[in-house]
């Protein structure tokens, strides 16, 4: 079972019951008493994620066993030849890109990591990503734009990285050049918010013609805790700031923000990273298939009016010449 949240104790409690009857000998009626267990489990579980607050899913977004692009490279796509570097400063591990085949056809893979132990997460910089990491990203689409592959992006970070070397290195503005030249890209750009898409550092990358969002995953302009230390001067109301940043999938859907929200398993992706992926893949497919399926003028008008509209869903334009 993966490590409970905080909220999760009710389902913990009962877990912790199965693991005392699994130390006991085999028996019938022991087997029965866990099953009934587990059915309890299954129960409480739809009852706490049918109701979560925007506070508790963060929590589950941040899970550490959430399943991420390194997961699901092994379980949606084949072939997967990864790209390095900038070819301007360095190769920036927080951000992974390559070759790949989805389906038998050629796209490009990018996305955030942050890695699993703590000797991975320090290698991937915990998922935040320095101006390389952005570049890098850029000189992998672009070739996708050369090879006519359709790129798939995968969000999952806090923020870009806020040191000293990556704002001297120009953070600001590699991210700035990404959203710039992803809205001109000539071929099918396909986005999912699979954890956290935290900030500039996860729009640097986020730019496409469908934005897909997983069900518990959040997307927000500054993670919580930021928000209540500016707005209250008091990082603990951390809780009444995810409230008031509207970051959760359905409030995202109704602002126009994403396109579509794609179901997880009952107690969130990291339960089952194997049904996870079989939604996603589903998703993925269809909606490829669609922006595929245009022609490029459309595509690119399609997506450029698509940002333009953006967080004004249901409000009548005028035209301002």
């Amino acid at each position: 079972m993966p490590e409970p949240l905080e909220f999760e104790e009710p389902v913990a409690a009962l877990q912790r019951e199965i693991d005392a009857l699994l130390q006991l000998p085999q028996t019938d009626a022991r087997d029965r008493q866990i099953d009934v267990l587990r059915r309890r489990i299954e129960t409480a579980r739809r009852e706490l994620y049918s109701s979560l607050t925007p506070w508790q899913r963060v929590l589950v977004a941040r899970h550490p066993e959430r399943p991420a692009l390194d997961d699901f490279i092994q379980r949606i796509f084949t072939d997967f030849l990864e790209i390095h570097g900038d070819r301007r400063f360095a190769d920036d591990h927080a951000i992974l890109t390559g070759f790949a085949r989805y389906k038998g056809e050629p796209v490009m893979l990018v996305g955030h990591v942050k890695g699993r132990d703590t000797k991975e997460k320090i290698f991937r910089n915990f998922g935040y990503a320095r101006p390389e990491g952005y570049r890098k990203a850029l000189r992998a689409m672009r070739l996708a734009e050369k090879f006519r592959r359709p790129i798939l992006v995968f969000v999952d970070t806090p923020a870009a990285y806020p040191g000293m070397e990556s704002e001297e290195r120009g953070v600001a503005e590699a991210i700035a050049v990404n959203l710039r030249e992803m809205t001109l890209l000539d071929t099918p750009i396909l986005v999912v918010i699979t954890g956290e898409g935290g900030s500039g550092g996860a729009l640097g990358i986020a730019v496409g013609d469908v934005v897909l969002m997983q069900e518990f995953a959040i997307y927000s302009v500054i993670p919580p805790e930021g928000c209540a230390a500016i707005l209250w001067r008091d990082a603990s109301k951390k809780v009444e700031a995810a409230a008031a940043l509207k970051l959760t999938a359905p409030d995202l859907l109704k602002a126009g923000i994403i396109d579509e929200i794609v179901p997880e398993p009952i107690g969130g992706a990291h339960v089952d990273p194997a049904a996870a992926a079989a939604e996603l893949d589903q998703a993925l497919s269809r909606r490829l298939a669609e922006i595929s399926a245009l022609d490029s003028a459309t595509r690119l008008e399609r997506r450029f009016e698509k940002f333009r509209r953006m967080g004004r869903a249901g409000v009548d334009f005028v035209d301002e010449g």
